[in-house]
This record gives structure tokens, C-alpha cells and sequence, in this order.
């Protein structure tokens, strides 16, 4: 007998107490060969200072850990890889960042690759052209 009785509809499957929670069993890369397990991980918080930036870009707090460890990936992948699947809906955003980011390094250190920037820049634009609107055809 299960939960739904002597006959259980086809294709059911059990109700969980907490859906949306992380699956303990998931490791998540923080980047550099650091792991942590989903269900540990109670804190994430995006570096936004000066500290940021050399594969320097989350703080993350892992029960059991005293200090954040820093993570060479961004919030919304991390939350992604635990199985969080709203992370997954501001790619966009991110690759953004990531553009300005190279950007302001490249431009800072005076050795700008253009033809790196010029791809990443397309990619970024047709991710965000409407695939339904022939005349909206970036490149």
C-alpha cells in the first residue's frame, strides 16, 4: 500500500515535504576545485567591491566552514547548480557583466582584444534579438 492507497494514479509520484529543497546528495563547483555539498550551503552573497574580479566573484557560507569561501562563480550558477531554477533565468544578465567586467580589465591594462569583445558583444545581442521577427535580424 502506498501514500495514495491501495491504487495510485498512473504516473504519480509521492508529494515531498519541501520540493524546492536542495537535494543533499548534489556537490556543487565553486570554481578553483572547490566543492560543497547543496544542503550546506546557507549563504550566498555576490562580491560587489573592489575584492571583486580575478576569478574572485561570490562569497559563499558553508555550515561547518567559519569563513565564506570565495567562489570563482557567479550567485545565479551556484544557485543553479543546487537545483534553484528561477538562477536560471537571468543567463542574460550575467553574460553582461561579464562582458563589462573584460571590458573595464582589458581597457585598464591597455591590451583590449577587440575581436573577443566583438564576439562575446554578437552572442550577447542574438541571445536577446526576438527569434520571431525576420526584420529584427541583428547580424
Amino acid at each position: 500500500m502506498n501514500i495514495y492507497g491501495a491504487s495510485a494514479p498512473p504516473g504519480a509520484r509521492a508529494p515531498r515535504d519541501n520540493p524546492h529543497m536542495s537535494n543533499g546528495n548534489r556537490m556543487v563547483f565553486l570554481g578553483f576545485g572547490k566543492y560543497a555539498r547543496a544542503d550546506k550551503i546557507y549563504a550566498i552573497e555576490p562580491i560587489r567591491d573592489d575584492r571583486r574580479g580575478h576569478g574572485r566573484r561570490t562569497l559563499v557560507w558553508v555550515e561547518g566552514v567559519a569563513e565564506p569561501i570565495v567562489a570563482s562563480r557567479t550567485e545565479r550558477t551556484i544557485l543553479a547548480d543546487m537545483g534553484q531554477d528561477a538562477a536560471l533565468r537571468k543567463p542574460l544578465l550575467d553574460d553582461a557583466l561579464d562582458l563589462a567586467e573584460r571590458l573595464a580589465e582589458q581597457s585598464q591594462s591597455g591590451r583590449v582584444d577587440l575581436a573577443d569583445l566583438g564576439r562575446r558583444a554578437r552572442r550577447l545581442l542574438e541571445a536577446t534579438a526576438r527569434p520571431d521577427d525576420p526584420d529584427n535580424k541583428l547580424f
